[in-house]
């Protein structure tokens, strides 16, 4: 299988790291350091070279190195199942970051044709007891990493919406105003639904067809009211017979963005959102890998994983399960941690990168485990 993998990595004013330079192989990469060295922000850095706006979900102009505040740009060279790419990314003094794909101006879309980026970070430990914005993120994460066009659909979608709920605000009642957007409301929305069925189709495929440490959930796409209608047409339809609920509403109360993901610790029968704060750990660390797995086949590759203080989290029977997980999948999984002890189960199977700080200024260096 054809790998995909960072072989070299370079930053310039982004975040905390002013200058910086990683030569890589396709091992994992155990990145460890002091809280507030900038780990984070390296990791933060390799998922920008993903669509969308990276793991933290940041503005451009709030990536930029301070106090000089110039700009950044990341660059890399990217070995993918289509060749080796150079692949840069960069915001000029505040502006909208721009794609450069083997020197030639791409959209983040393209970005997504070539690499498959999946992360795991601290803010997604509440996934499962907070409200359904986050669910549907992250549902529409992995539903994007299949496929690329999904995000797209979303953004047409969310435009269309958002036109529609200024006309319900203004309490307009003519029906000819609602028609185009709510034709492409339903073209999108039902767009929307079936790319986030297959997604979770081939999440449990994977999870059914492998043996972990971790434990499998059985996750269902839910409608916060009522049901979803299955395609444009009757979508259509529900849009139209909504409208007088929705003028009183202000809001649009029908279409995908009402979906919430739904998950079951599958041996126990239990609910995400009533497991212990560990099993839902868990449970998240198990999708990713279920992700990952079903990525290899259809893909080609296993994804670029960024796994962020993901080790503190985990026991060391477990920890070690995820590491021997990683690297039976071959995947280059970028994980963080504040000491290297937190990655001794990986030993030369991993290269290891030191992460510090001096008066706010991220350094790096590469050494043997």
């Amino acid at each position: 299988m054809t790998g995909l993998y960072l072989s070299a990595l370079t930053l310039s004013h982004f975040r905390s790291h002013k200058s910086a330079r990683l030569m890589l192989d396709a091992r994992p990469v155990a990145v460890h350091g002091p809280n507030g060295a900038g780990k984070t922000n390296l990791i933060e850095a390799v998922s920008l070279l993903s669509p969308g706006r990276g793991l933290r979900r940041a503005a451009a102009q709030d990536m930029a190195r301070r106090p000089e505040a110039l700009g950044w740009k990341v660059s890399a060279l990217l070995h993918s199942v289509t060749g080796v790419h150079e692949v840069e990314t960069v915001s000029e003094e505040g502006g909208a970051r721009q794609v450069r794909i083997d020197e030639k101006s791409a959209t983040q879309l393209a970005l997504g044709r070539i690499a498959r980026v999946l992360w795991l970070i601290p803010a997604m430990d509440r996934l499962w007891i907070e409200g359904a914005e986050g669910r549907r993120r992250f549902l529409d994460r992995m539903t994007m990493s299949f496929i690329p066009g999904h995000a797209d659909a979303v953004l047409a979608y969310e435009k269309a919406m958002r036109e529609r709920n200024r006309l319900l605000k203004d309490q307009v009642r003519d029906a000819h105003w609602y028609l185009a957007l709510e034709r492409q409301m339903a073209e999108t929305g039902a767009e929307i639904h079936a790319n986030r069925q297959q997604a979770l189709a081939l999440i449990a495929g994977a999870q059914m067809q492998a043996e972990t440490a971790f434990p499998a959930a059985d996750l269902d796409l839910v409608q916060t009211e009522g049901e979803m209608p299955e395609g444009a047409d009757d979508l259509r339809e529900a849009l139209a017979e909504s409208r007088f609920r929705d003028l009183v509403a202000g809001r649009t109360l029908v279409g995908p963005h009402r979906a919430d993901l739904y998950g079951v610790y599958a041996a126990k029968g239990v609910p995400a959102a009533d497991c212990s704060t560990g099993e839902q750990k868990a449970l998240l660390v198990s999708l990713i890998l279920a992700n990952a797995r079903a990525l290899s086949r259809d893909f080609g590759a296993p994804p670029i994983l960024l796994l962020d203080e993901v080790a503190a989290h985990l026991d060391a029977t477990r920890r070690a399960a995820l590491y021997d997980e990683i690297c039976a999948l071959g995947a280059q999984a970028w994980m963080t941690g504040t000491g290297p002890d937190l990655f001794a189960e990986l030993g030369a199977r991993a290269q290891h990168v030191h992460v510090t700080d001096t008066d706010g200024t991220s350094r790096i260096e590469q050494h043997a485990p």
